[in-house]
């Protein structure tokens, strides 16, 4: 049920990649504690010339994940306080990577509630440092390989997204970045009206 997706799924540009992520699911496993959810919000960043993207700066020792081999994962730090989980996308070289900015909950709803006691369910997990929170989620797993059947951390078959349900706007948080990259709308989310959120 929780096989993860070939690497072939994740070698393709962050902005191809990031709508048809939404409708998938995300899976964690530690020991016998298992949480998944349906990925319903996530943004691209594409490559040195975006400027929202951390790869503006080449390859660093923070960045190096996203020059590696697509289906692995990049986790950093930001804000003193927030970790951040992102899926690296494309070939070698060309550093790309998907950020999950919020996903459904399906399965594990005790452990989220634990760990996000005492926020009520509906904002569980509508934030990407929300949802690193509810999966435990941190720098542990930077580089990991998402694609190996064992990996603690996998993305998987989830639910038929239809064209019209995906929505797509400006990145958010983004704001001290100049445009065209301020406005470019490499966010894709599903409507809150959206049948395929009612799998909770």
């Amino acid at each position: 049920m929780f096989t993860p997706l070939p690497r072939i799924f994740f070698q393709k540009s962050a902005v191809e990649v990031a709508p048809a992520l939404l409708g998938k699911t995300l899976y964690m496993q530690e020991g016998n504690q298992q949480i998944a959810g349906i990925i319903s919000e996530c943004e691209a960043y594409q490559g040195e010339r975006d400027l929202a993207c951390h790869a503006r700066a080449g390859k660093t020792a923070r960045t190096l994940p996203m020059y590696g081999k697509a289906g692995h994962a990049y986790i950093y730090f930001t804000y003193g306080i927030h970790w951040m989980f992102n899926i690296v996308t494309d070939c070698i070289n060309e550093p790309a990577a998907v950020l999950i900015r919020a996903i459904v909950p399906i399965l594990g709803f005790e452990i989220i509630a634990e760990r996000r006691a005492p926020q009520p369910k509906e904002v569980w997990t509508n934030g990407p440092a929300k949802v690193c929170q509810a999966f435990n989620i941190d720098k542990r797993f930077n580089q990991l390989d998402m694609c190996q059947p064992d990996s603690p951390i996998r993305i998987c078959k989830g639910i038929a997204i239809p064209p019209e349900e995906i929505l797509q706007s400006a990145r958010i948080g983004i704001n001290q970045t100049p445009e065209p990259w301020l406005s470019i709308p490499w966010r894709f989310y599903l409507a809150e009206n959206s049948p395929c959120l009612s799998v909770i």
